[in-house]
């Protein structure tokens, strides 16, 4: 089953996460979920808030990249109740889009490696270090479970610049062909 994707201005969008525990009711139904929704979307990474779900889990699934980023051969992942516990390197500019931001793409400046602590959909627990590409897509769906969005990584002058673009997608007027929620809950499906 796919979920709708909760949109700017969405009030879990911008909800602290929480942790959950290995009896999560529906876990594995809901990680099973979050994989069609991504894919029947065209994303690379979904996390959990995006779905209207404010708990700390996200799935990525990078390998349609790894012609351009080799660290993303066969980088398909669930990652529950992540902390990221160390940035560093080089900041790098990249330009990002998003699935709660359908239409808008901007260069946003972030840490060249993270090392991240998180448990699989086994729970078993893990500890990784991520440079280039892949620590990006990571740090992009992490801000999700702080209540971050990439917008929020910009200047001031170009959130400004965005505003007539996010009022937009908060009121629904987007040319996207996957299901939306919007700010005030109603379900909206867009299909071209």
């Amino acid at each position: 089953m796919t979920y709708p994707i909760a949109v700017y201005g969405h009030p879990v969008l911008r909800k602290v996460a929480k942790d959950i525990s290995q009896d999560h009711e529906g876990l594995a139904e809901i990680i099973e979920n979050m994989w069609e929704t991504m894919y029947q979307s065209d994303g690379i990474g979904l996390a959990a808030p995006q779905v209207n779900k404010s708990i700390r889990l996200f799935v990525i699934d990078a390998t349609p990249l790894e012609d351009d980023f080799p660290e993303l051969k066969d980088f398909k992942r669930v990652f529950i109740n992540a902390k990221i516990t160390e940035r560093t390197g080089e900041e790098e500019i990249t330009s990002e889009g998003c699935l709660s931001l359908p239409g808008i793409r901007e260069d946003v400046k972030r840490p060249a490696q993270i090392t991240i602590e998180y448990v699989d959909e086994n729970f078993t627990p893990q500890r990784d270090t991520f440079s280039g590409f892949a620590a990006r897509v990571i740090q992009h769906e992490y801000d999700h479970l702080e209540g971050i969005l990439f917008i929020d990584h910009l200047s001031p002058l170009r959130k400004r610049l965005l505003k007539g673009k996010l009022t937009k997608i908060a009121k629904g007027e987007v040319d996207i062909d996957y299901k939306i929620i919007m700010p005030a809950g109603q379900n909206k499906a867009r299909r071209r």
